[in-house]
């Protein structure tokens, strides 16, 4: 029996790439964004489309998560693998920043997934079986500048991963957290600023990161290999290690860091 993948932010970037690879693995895919039209374009970009089925989702909309789980389940009646990868980010000076923007990162970031999470946890109960993987990014380990409320919801992700694996443990239900470093998606460009708008434009240092393929690589592979937690990316992944071990030395190389 062909196994099911359900892949949210799938319109573009990481989820667009892992769309493509469990594709090509032969899995049957669900992939969910907001825009049902650009899902259509993914879609049809893979060789086998008939194992691909669109759900436009809203991570914002809370009380609608466990209406599309059921809705999910339909579509191949099973699913082995929910993969975590909607949300929005953010370049702006934490002082300058709206509390409205602050919330509206939360709202999607958060507390969709954690709705999501909730929504799906009792099929993975019932079939004692099936995996949560949830991409956070490596400032869900430290923070940085413009990026505060990102790097608090992505914090706040770890800890709630943290928990809920222990508790279901019992239930074998598998947790991964994929933290990728600077790849080359539209994250920046999306981005919400100070006011709420998007930033436009690309940062360089994302410009320079891995390819999206190369990502979706190394997640399928922490997937396969059920691994708790996997850092992706270039030099940046031993920052993971430099605030772990040498905390003050970090503190003053981020100071002076470029990350935009």
């Amino acid at each position: 029996m062909k196994k099911t993948v359900w892949i949210t932010g799938a319109s573009s970037g990481i989820g667009e790439a892992l769309t493509y690879e469990y594709a090509q693995l032969g899995w049957q895919v669900i992939i969910s964004a907001r825009r049902e039209s650009v899902l259509e374009e993914v879609k049809s970009n893979c060789e086998n489309a008939k194992n691909i089925q669109l759900l436009p989702l809203d991570l914002a909309e809370h009380g609608l998560m466990k209406q599309k789980v059921a809705e999910a389940l339909k579509l191949f009646g099973q699913i082995d693998v929910l993969v975590n990868n909607g949300g929005i980010s953010q370049r702006s000076l934490a002082l300058e920043t709206s509390l409205e923007v602050d919330k509206r990162l939360m709202d999607v970031n958060y507390f969709g997934t954690v709705a999501l999470i909730k929504g799906i946890l009792p099929h993975f109960i019932e079939r004692k079986s099936g995996q949560i993987t949830t991409i956070t990014s490596l400032v869900g380990k430290f923070g940085t500048p413009y990026r505060s409320s990102y790097s608090a919801s992505k914090h706040a992700l770890h800890g709630f991963i943290d928990a809920v694996r222990a508790e279901h443990f019992k239930d074998n239900v598998k947790f991964t957290i994929a933290c990728p470093g600077f790849v080359q998606t539209n994250v920046s460009k999306n981005a919400l600023t100070a006011d709420g708008s998007p930033q436009n434009t690309m940062d360089e240092a994302t410009a320079n990161g891995i390819t999206a393929q190369k990502c979706a690589k190394s997640i399928i592979k922490a997937i396969q290999q059920e691994k708790e937690e996997v850092y992706i990316g270039q030099k940046e992944i031993y920052a993971v290690y430099l605030k772990r071990f040498f905390p003050s030395f970090f503190s003053r190389f981020l100071r002076k860091a470029s990350v935009k």
